[in-house]
């Protein structure tokens, strides 16, 4: 898909929605990430300075590295508080929906009450096979972060005036976590122009590089040592690492939302492997995260086989089981798709 932001008409109706002071509720999908999390703040200060109403519903809480960017603590968790989340949908005339391709990647609660709303709704994504059915779609699966796109809609919707370090250093995060910190493929060099253009509004790029990399608790990093030590499973003949955790294994080391972010890369990081694939056992299902190198795409095996997606890369799913139900699944599958990737 080309840059969807190049698209005059695309760009026209958004002008069009935003021409008078709107009433804008942001959404993201669930257990939300850096980019997810920096679009969405990133956003909500545009538009609030640009004369718009603009409130963040979050699914659930960020992750404690996040609780530094500028206006989280204005954001409405709605595992947390229903009612108040619920009003704001109630008076909002517009839904943006930043960082993924689907409504059921909001969570199940979330999901159910938009359901019941006829919002029209604005897409702001980077992700694979974005829904049809949203009203105005801005999807470029080029991007690094949906934070790109968002940088990207601030020139043609004329707020170049509105880009203050606030709005930077959301946006600069949201680049970071999702690029890998600029390692990932999918970094260009228009990605590094965008950070440059940030970075000189005001990020403070030693604060934001330590919030997301030195904000380790020591249960977390007991559990990374637990999962390294006994839960890694490596299959060099292959080049594949299976990492896993259990509900007790999180229980036990008191996880917090966030705590198992970046765990998947550390299989990827072993010399010789290029397919990381990390499993998570919530209370009613697991959690499946892969990663990969060069050629070797996950999002389209996820897609078919765990009710996942993402990139070519880096990608996610889910199985309605147990842990050791999931595990059995992917490798009764694993052959499948290592044929299509033969080395």
């Amino acid at each position: 898909m080309g840059n969807a932001l190049d698209h005059a008409s695309t760009l026209a109706q958004l002008r069009e929605v935003l021409a008078s002071p709107r009433r804008v509720v942001i959404v993201t999908h669930h257990n939300p990430d850096g980019d997810a999390i920096g679009s969405s703040l990133g956003l909500k200060h545009l538009l609030s300075a640009a004369g718009h109403i603009a409130t963040v519903v979050l699914p659930n809480a960020a992750p404690s590295f996040l609780s530094g960017l500028p206006g989280v603590g204005d954001a409405i968790c709605f595992d947390r508080e229903p009612e108040r989340a619920k009003a704001e949908l109630e008076q909002a005339e517009w839904l943006f929906c930043l960082d993924f391709n689907r409504m059921d990647r909001v969570g199940n609660a979330l999901q159910t009450d938009l359901a019941g709303r006829t919002l029209p709704r604005v897409l702001i994504d980077h992700h694979q096979d974005p829904d049809p059915t949203f009203t105005i779609a801005l999807s470029d699966t080029g991007a690094c972060a949906t934070c790109q796109l968002i940088a990207d809609l601030i020139a043609p919707m004329g707020w170049s005036a509105l880009l203050n370090k606030e709005v930077a250093t959301c946006l600069y995060t949201g680049l970071v976590t999702d690029s890998g910190s600029f390692r990932f493929r999918s970094t260009t060099a228009h990605t590094m122009r965008v950070a440059a253009l940030l970075m000189e509004h005001g990020v403070e790029i030693e604060r934001v590089h330590q919030s997301i990399s030195d904000d380790n608790s020591e249960e977390r990093l007991r559990l990374l040592g637990l999962l390294l030590s006994e839960r890694m499973t490596v299959m060099a003949e292959h080049g594949v690492v299976l990492l896993s955790l259990s509900k007790e294994d999180l229980e036990r080391h008191g996880h917090r939302p966030g705590d198992t972010e970046g765990f998947v890369n550390y299989g990827l990081s072993m010399r010789g492997m290029r397919l990381s694939a990390f499993f998570v056992e919530r209370q009613d299902h697991v959690k499946l995260s892969l990663r990969s190198k060069g050629t070797f795409a996950v999002d389209r095996f996820l897609r078919d086989h765990f009710d996942g997606g993402g990139h070519a890369n880096a990608a996610g799913g889910q199985f309605k089981g147990d842990l050791h139900a999931a595990m059995e699944r992917f490798r009764s599958l694993l052959p499948e798709l290592l044929a299509q990737h033969a080395a």
